[in-house]
C-alpha cells in the first residue's frame, strides 16, 4: 500500500510526462503544475475506497485540464512573439486532449460531462474578472473562487464529499490572493489589484494611485487573508480524513502571510 505521499509523488511524475513535452518546451514556458492543487485531489480521492489506478485516472486527467486552463491563461497576459502564443495555445488544447484521452478510456462519461461544467465555470469568471466587469469587491472574490475551484468542487460534487468545498475555496483563495500580492509588491501590477482599481478609483491607473490608496487596496487585501486563514485553520481541525502530509503542506502555506498593509508605507 502507498500513503498519501507516495501516491502524490508517483502521479505528479505521470503529470511531468504528459506535460513536460521536449519539443515544446524549446517554445514555451514550462507548464505549471499546481502541487497543492494535485496533493488536494489525491487527498479527496484516496480518502475514498478507490483504487489506486482510479485515483491516478481521476487526479490525472483532473490536472491535466487545470494545466490546460493554466496555459491558455498565460497567453492572454503574456507579450509574446506570435510563433510562441501559437504553440502556447496549442500547447493547452494538447494537454485538453490527453484530458479528454485519459476520460474517455476510462469510459467514464458522467466526469468528463462534470469537469467540462467546471471548465465553463472557470472561463467564465476568467471573463469577469480579467475585463473588470465585478463592480464589488465580493463579486470578485466570488469569480476568483470558481477560477481556482471549480474543477475541484466538481470532483468532490461527483463523489458526494461537498464538505470539502469550503475548505478548498478558502485555501485556493487565500493562495490566490497571495500570489496576487506578492506579485504587486514586485512588479507594481497585478490581475487582482487591477480589479480592486477599477472597483474603489476608477478614475486612477494602477500605477498612478497614490500612497494612502494603494494602502486601501492592501487593507482590503489583508482583510480577506486574515479571515481566509483564520477559516482555513478552523478546518483543519474539524474537517475528517485530513492527512499530515496536506495538513503540513496548508500550514506551510498559511504560514507565508505576513500583514503588509501597516508597513507598506515605511519600508516603501
Amino acid at each position: 500500500m502507498q500513503d498519501v505521499r507516495q501516491k502524490f509523488n508517483n502521479i505528479k511524475e505521470q503529470v511531468e510526462k504528459r506535460v513536460f513535452n521536449s519539443y515544446l518546451l524549446e517554445y514555451i514556458e514550462t507548464p505549471n503544475i499546481d502541487e497543492d492543487k494535485l496533493l488536494i485531489l489525491v487527498s479527496i480521492l484516496e480518502s475514498l475506497d478507490l483504487s489506486f489506478e482510479k485515483i491516478k485516472t481521476y487526479t490525472l486527467s483532473t490536472m491535466l485540464i487545470q494545466i490546460a486552463l493554466d496555459t491558455h491563461e498565460y497567453i492572454s497576459g503574456a507579450v509574446v512573439d506570435e510563433k510562441k502564443r501559437q504553440l502556447t495555445v496549442l500547447a493547452g488544447d494538447y494537454f485538453s486532449g490527453l484530458y479528454y484521452k485519459l476520460l474517455a478510456e476510462s469510459e467514464d462519461i458522467n466526469m468528463i460531462k462534470s469537469l467540462s461544467k467546471g471548465v465553463k465555470e472557470v472561463n467564465e469568471n476568467k471573463i469577469l474578472v480579467y475585463q473588470s466587469d465585478l463592480d464589488r469587491v465580493d463579486s470578485l472574490m466570488t469569480s476568483i473562487i470558481r477560477i481556482e475551484s471549480s474543477l475541484l468542487t466538481k470532483v468532490s460534487d461527483y463523489f458526494k464529499v461537498e464538505f470539502w468545498n469550503e475548505f478548498l475555496a478558502n485555501l485556493l483563495l487565500f493562495k490566490r490572493l497571495i500570489n496576487e500580492r506578492n506579485e504587486y509588491f514586485q512588479s507594481g501590477c497585478s490581475i487582482f489589484f487591477q480589479s480592486l482599481q477599477k472597483i474603489f478609483f476608477s478614475e486612477v491607473k494602477l500605477e498612478d494611485l497614490t500612497e494612502p490608496q494603494q494602502q486601501q487596496l492592501l487593507k482590503v487585501c489583508d482583510d480577506y487573508l486574515e479571515r481566509l486563514k483564520q477559516a482555513v485553520e478552523k478546518a483543519l481541525i474539524t474537517l475528517p480524513n485530513l492527512n499530515d502530509f496536506l495538513v503540513k503542506r496548508v500550514k506551510l502555506l498559511l504560514s507565508q502571510y505576513q500583514p503588509y498593509a501597516k508597513t507598506f508605507v515605511e519600508e516603501g
